[in-house]
């Protein structure tokens, strides 16, 4: 059985969540999927996104979070 390249599953979650009422949580939660499947600089992406589009948001706050762990400062 063929397996689907990687970044679909995220793609459609992505999708699918685009039209939800709560844009921010489901993006929060996609970059929190693409973070145990180590690919880092996806949630990375993500997060970001979500302090560019919601930076208000309780999604926001967990974001910044994850930012600082992902990119320890020296």
């Amino acid at each position: 059985m063929n397996r689907a390249p990687a970044w679909i599953i995220p793609t459609l979650l992505l999708t699918l969540y685009a039209c939800g009422p709560d844009q921010a949580a489901q993006l929060l939660e996609t970059a929190q999927f693409e973070e145990r499947q180590t690919n880092k600089t996806h949630a990375r992406e993500l997060y970001e996104e979500i302090l560019r589009h919601y930076p208000d948001s309780p999604a926001a706050k967990i974001a910044r979070t994850r930012l600082a762990e992902l990119d320890p400062k020296p």
